[in-house]
């Protein structure tokens, strides 16, 4: 028998699949998705051969306010009958002594991960591609226009200030994971406080991924959203700060820095990010004028994302992915670099 994935107690899982979902055929077996750099994902798959996703937190090094299960659960479950592609949700287990952490199980939606420009080459051809960005846009416009009351959302976060928590939390974050050894200078902090100064008028509150990218969707065979993933850090909040940060994952060809590697949107065929930006602002009625500001945003954040998780990772919290993450030191300091740059570059 191979050995079980760290992060599950097989037994005690299977205990529950049986008690929790009709029909289940045992053994099940458990297989860490690969990708994932915060909340650990597996596929968990039966004698009978159907399959779930199952969602819990790092096994080390996790902070007191993230890796919500219960707040993940919840917005997917909400999300869902409003018309957005999420994952169906099927459970949820509070009982730590089941596998030690909170987790949840949903439906394994099958479709294209696309992580790399060769994967998006071989999964869609050029016309495909193309599509793919007027999908995506569409797909964040529609969450955008949720009305999170009408929805039992409401009460998921302040509606109003978004940007100046995000900042303390992001900053607050990054001063809680540093890493001996590592040294940013005070880059990561001159580029918090100087959006911390010219933070915009939030236009309406959304319903606000947080981590909207193309790895963090799946994809059908012609381009659609099958299904947004990955709500861990999902609030209420400012839309355009999704924009914004899809701009930062969104690299063109003569980008001299592709985020986190060959980013799959280099491939030939892919929208440019104005093209993008130009397919939500018709299915929006935000004005876009000031999004510079909010790609200096997301690329500040991103540089705190990776620094938890080169931290988390230095403290084991990877379950066995051995994904390298050897290069985000590096990483950190030029995403806080390219910040002050898109600061710069805004009126």
């Amino acid at each position: 028998m191979s050995p079980q994935p760290e992060g599950i107690h097989a037994a005690n899982v299977a205990g529950w699949f049986a008690a929790h979902v009709p029909g289940i055929s045992l053994p099940l077996t458990f297989t860490l998705i690969a990708g994932g750099r915060s909340n650990l994902t597996f596929r968990v798959e039966d004698a009978g051969g159907r399959a779930w996703a199952l969602r819990r937190p790092p096994i080390h090094h996790v902070l007191p306010t993230a890796h919500d299960m219960v707040r993940e659960h919840r917005l997917m479950h909400a999300l869902g009958p409003a018309g957005i592609p999420v994952p169906r949700t099927v459970g949820l287990c509070t009982d730590e002594a089941v596998n030690e952490r909170p987790f949840f199980v949903m439906e394994f939606v099958e479709g294209h991960i696309v992580r790399s420009a060769p994967e998006a080459e071989k999964a869609f051809d050029e016309k495909t591609r193309r599509a793919v960005g007027d999908h995506m846009a569409d797909t964040l416009a529609a969450l955008h226009d949720v009305d999170p009351d009408a929805v039992g959302l409401g009460d998921l976060g302040r509606h109003e200030g978004y940007i100046e928590r995000q900042l303390k939390r992001w900053r607050g974050q990054y001063e809680q994971m540093q890493v001996e050894g590592i040294d940013h200078g005070d880059l990561v902090e001159r580029v918090s406080d100087e959006l911390s100064r010219r933070v915009p008028v939030q236009q309406r509150t959304s319903v606000v991924h947080g981590d909207y990218r193309m790895d963090n969707v799946v994809l059908s065979d012609d381009g659609a959203v099958r299904a947004i993933l990955d709500w861990e850090i999902c609030t209420l909040g400012d839309p355009l700060a999704d924009i914004g940060l899809l701009m930062v994952y969104w690299a063109e060809p003569s980008d001299s820095m592709a985020v986190l590697g060959l980013s799959p949107t280099t491939a030939p065929g892919f929208s440019s990010r104005a093209q993008v930006m130009e397919r939500y602002a018709a299915a929006s009625d935000l004005d876009l004028s000031g999004i510079g500001y909010y790609t200096a945003f997301g690329y500040w954040k991103l540089a705190c994302i990776l620094q938890g998780v080169y931290a988390r990772y230095v403290a084991g919290a990877g379950a066995g992915d051995q994904g390298s993450v050897s290069g985000y030191p590096d990483q950190v300091a030029r995403l806080a670099e390219m910040a002050a740059e898109a600061l710069e570059a805004t009126p």
